[in-house]
């Protein structure tokens, strides 16, 4: 595999436990617990701050579901492959993972928070943001104590940009989620 090939494996590898977290509130929507929005149903201007999908459940189980892939990393460090694929020891799994699912889900809240403003309804399209919104948040979080580069950075965010989609299109196809987006 080239070098290259390699840095873009390294990046989705890293990106994991954001993918989780982000995909962790249409993978447990038939739970019924923590069903209660994260807006608390409160309206700006008569519009909802968040929208009533965006609900504490999909909140806590990103976070765990982040967690337990980043734990996952850590376990499966020493294996020589996961070790050549890491731009890090994992040493702080649980650290990792919570800003990881915890990024990944603000970003999520602060795009349709930007989306109720303007007018757009759940599951409309705001391209590219819908599938970046995750991503950038999710590194943001890690990046001060992770110490990302800006090139790590940018090539996660195209990397998961074109990810997003394939994999939203397939869930679509397969009757996961009600919208491509």
């Amino acid at each position: 595999m080239s070098e290259f090939g390699i840095f873009l494996l390294k990046c989705f590898y890293l990106m994991l436990p954001a993918y989780f977290a982000n995909m962790a509130p249409v993978m447990v929507k038939r739970i019924n617990l923590f069903t209660y929005p994260v807006d608390f149903d409160k309206k700006i201007n008569n519009k909802p701050i968040f929208g009533k999908n965006k609900t504490f459940r999909g909140l806590v189980f990103g976070v765990i579901f982040a967690i337990i892939i980043a734990y996952l990393q850590f376990s499966l460090y020493n294996v020589e492959f996961f070790k050549n694929i890491s731009f890090f020891n994992y040493q702080n799994w649980l650290l990792f993972g919570f800003l990881m699912g915890l990024g990944a889900l603000a970003g999520d809240l602060i795009k349709s928070f930007f989306k109720r403003r303007l007018g757009f309804k759940p599951g409309a399209k705001f391209v590219p943001f819908d599938q970046t919104d995750f991503v950038v948040g999710a590194l943001v979080f890690i990046m001060p104590i992770f110490g990302l580069t800006f090139e790590i950075f940018v090539v996660s965010l195209l990397l998961s940009f074109v990810l997003h989609i394939i994999v939203n299109h397939i869930a679509f196809y397969a009757k996961i989620k009600s919208e491509k987006w």
